[in-house]
């Protein structure tokens, strides 16, 4: 038996999701069935997490277990043969049977596009927020940094008793490492790596920084809205079609 780790890039605005649903086309699921094709196994890939509906991914990691004996880079190839353009295979290898996608996984970094021009070109509106309205670019980076460090985010967490709380875990205490805007073009950036991300905590935190550019809320509120442990303190949750999946650590 081999436990094979994938690299995955995805536009995840036609799938509802990574996780498999019935009558509904999620990434896990597309994936599934190409490596059954290609192997002949049912097998169930496990990712880093499970990224929402519309939420795109430049390097989600899988894993699976499989008896096939078709070499790696054969599997790349035969892989994206079979799924769809907006799923690829970026790279496959061997790794260590303890190794998982998710539970080995020690930290991960995710994008936010907000797209600032008056006009949004046509082929970017499925990969940014477009926000061409006022907004204090320098209180928001300002209030992204005073998430950095270890904190407790259910203010920031989505009330969903169907999903739970990230990775089956009984806290919402993340350690964030990194938190910033910056000005590329057109578009304002934020850039979040931590040690784990809560279900629609970084739409969260970006809807409510949105909030502190708007003037509605100040950067110092932010540590409020962290004691509060509350989700009604914080900012609406963020358009899904602007966030990215960048990468994963072990």
């Amino acid at each position: 038996m081999r436990n094979l780790k994938l690299v995955l890039a995805y536009d995840g605005s036609e799938f509802s999701g990574w996780q498999v649903q019935p009558d509904a086309a999620t990434i896990q699921g597309t994936l599934a069935s190409a490596i059954g094709r290609v192997t002949g196994e049912k097998v169930l890939p496990q990712g880093s997490g499970r990224t929402d509906a519309g939420v795109h991914a430049l390097a989600q990691v899988a894993t699976f277990s499989t008896e096939s004996p078709i070499p790696t880079e054969n599997l790349v190839k035969a892989l994206n043969d079979i799924l769809p353009a907006a799923i690829r295979v970026l790279e496959v290898g061997e790794a260590a049977a303890d190794f998982h996608a998710r539970k080995s996984a020690r930290a991960k970094t995710y994008r936010y596009r907000m797209y600032r021009g008056t006009i949004c070109p046509p082929f970017l509106a499925r990969y940014v927020w477009h926000y061409p309205y006022p907004l204090d670019e320098d209180a928001m980076r300002a209030a992204a940094g005073l998430v950095v460090g270890e904190h407790d985010f259910t203010s920031f967490a989505a009330l969903d008793p169907e999903r739970g709380r990230d990775e089956g875990e009984v806290t919402n205490v993340r350690h964030i490492f990194r938190s910033s805007w910056q000005r590329d073009g057109d578009e304002l950036v934020y850039s979040v790596r931590g040690s784990g991300f809560l279900h629609h905590m970084v739409r969260n935190l970006v809807g409510t920084f949105v909030l502190v550019g708007k003037g509605t809320l100040k950067a110092s509120d932010i540590e409020r809205i962290l004691e509060a442990r509350n989700r009604s303190a914080a900012g609406a949750t963020a358009p899904a079609s602007g966030l990215y999946l960048v990468g994963v650590e072990y």
